[in-house]
């Protein structure tokens, strides 16, 4: 079962933006998509790049910097299927971000 770790306000990540976090040392990436949250690895599978630093189109960020897109969804890479990133459950609790690892 997932330990769930408080890790931003529900302000602090408006629709259509990311943060980057840490949770139990583990660098993740969370997302405000229409008003549901979202929680990714942070490292592109690519290069290495901060996901939480990318531009959200729609339900995929784009890696800032060599522009590949993973769907902050389920974490599948659109550029290379085998290269999905590891997803993580989220959850609001009252004006709390919670995310599981």
């Amino acid at each position: 079962m997932a330990n769930f770790v408080r890790v931003a306000a529900v302000s602090e990540i408006p629709s259509g933006q990311g943060k980057t976090v840490e949770v139990q040392g583990k660098q993740v990436a969370v997302f405000n998509h229409d008003g549901s949250f979202y929680a990714i690895d942070n490292v592109c599978k690519h290069r290495g790049g901060p996901l939480g630093e990318g531009e959200l189109d729609g339900k995929n960020v784009i890696c800032p910097w060599h522009g590949w897109m993973y769907d902050v969804t389920s974490g599948e890479c659109l550029d290379d299927p085998e290269c999905a990133v590891e997803r993580f459950e989220v959850k609001v609790e009252g004006d709390g971000v919670l995310v599981g690892i």
